[in-house]
């Protein structure tokens, strides 16, 4: 079971030069990182002349291009997020909306696989790009902020629409990355958050993991290679092995559901839990835990990852707190001030 960690903060824009030894000396072995088609970050702020080729002006891979670099010199696996739509794809809409024309992404995806082959050499450079043979597509798809429209009214029924975004756009990504006909390529789609309220008339409505897996199958979804989830806690309350008290939550204790009903739908695909993390109290009063039993909950849920054989990968989030505002997470194994908590230790520690 690989190892690894997610913080864009940090492998993306931060320093490199002093966070990718520091991932080395955590002993990370997969780094993700979001790749963004579109938004504040986008690639392609602009339609490209020639999507499917890398080298198309329009394109600003300089960010991605950095991280790679580095998480190769580190001996680092990187784990591409395919991410976010730009507007010129969708109409001039937010960037958490599907793409009109799911062929857009398609062409994005292989551009990016195409860049990332291992062989690539960039215009301007002499040495190739490492490659990347690890991709996800999108994020939480289930939770409004990543995805919009959750729910689309038929007549008098509801339609789950999120999930028909997102079965386009997992197969837009797939297809792109898998057109290239390079060996060892892994895509995988979900990348589930782990709870949803299935309330399509309520002010911010969302989908449940498996109730969106089934809608998935539904829409038509047919090929991935991984299915990936985010099972964290619900609750301070919540140890790793607690139960989810919601028959529409899927945590690392009922992880089991999850994957039968993937079984049941696809077959036997491998898991990738691309991330996973405790809040610690100090600074997140209502849902941190405190520092010691963020140690020992990390330490206690990447056993129970690693006794399960369909767990291929297991990522923690944060690296470092973000700074304490509302929308911030403090799931770090430093504070946002730079103070080491003891979940350093205990990542650094955990077998590979």
């Amino acid at each position: 079971m690989l190892v690894g960690l997610v913080d864009d903060a940090q492998a993306l824009y931060g320093n490199p030069d002093k966070v990718y030894p520091l991932l080395k000396k955590l002993r990370v072995q997969v780094v993700r990182v979001n790749l963004y088609w579109g938004g504040r970050f986008g690639i392609a702020r602009r339609r490209p002349s020639v999507a499917t080729n890398p080298n198309d002006p329009v394109y600003d891979w300089e960010l991605s291009d950095r991280a790679v670099r580095y998480a190769a010199r580190n001996g680092i696996k990187m784990l591409f997020t395919v991410m976010y739509t730009p507007s010129w794809a969708n109409g001039g809409r937010a960037a958490n909306v599907a793409p009109r024309n799911s062929e857009d992404l398609r062409k994005f995806a292989y551009a990016a696989a195409k860049r990332y082959s291992g062989t690539f050499v960039p215009v301007k450079e002499k040495t190739k790009l490492p490659a990347v043979k690890l991709w996800l597509a999108w994020n939480e798809p289930n939770n409004p902020i990543n995805l919009t429209p959750q729910y689309r009214r038929v007549g008098s029924k509801w339609v789950i629409q999120s999930a028909v975004d997102y079965a386009k756009i997992c197969a837009a990504v797939y297809a792109g990355v898998h057109g290239t006909k390079l060996p060892d390529e892994k895509v995988a789609c979900g990348a589930t958050a782990p709870h949803g309220n299935n309330a399509p008339g309520s002010i911010r409505p969302s989908v449940s993991p498996l109730a969106f897996l089934r809608a998935l199958k539904k829409a038509g979804l047919r090929n991935f290679d991984v299915y990936a989830h985010h099972p964290y806690y619900g609750s301070p309350r919540e140890s790793p092995t607690t139960k989810a008290p919601a028959s529409t939550a899927v945590t690392l204790a009922n992880l089991g559901t999850l994957t039968a009903e993937v079984t049941r739908l696809y077959g036997p695909k491998r898991i990738w839990l691309t991330e996973y993390g405790y809040q610690t109290n100090p600074p997140d009063r209502q849902f941190g835990v405190s520092w010691a039993n963020q140690a020992r909950y990390l330490t206690q849920a990447y056993a129970i990852a690693r006794a399960n054989p369909r767990i291929d990968m297991m990522l923690w989030f944060l690296l470092r707190d973000d700074k304490p505002v509302a929308a911030g997470w403090q799931s770090g194994f430093f504070t946002s001030t730079g103070v080491r908590k003891p979940a350093f230790d205990a990542f650094r520690r955990l077998p590979h």
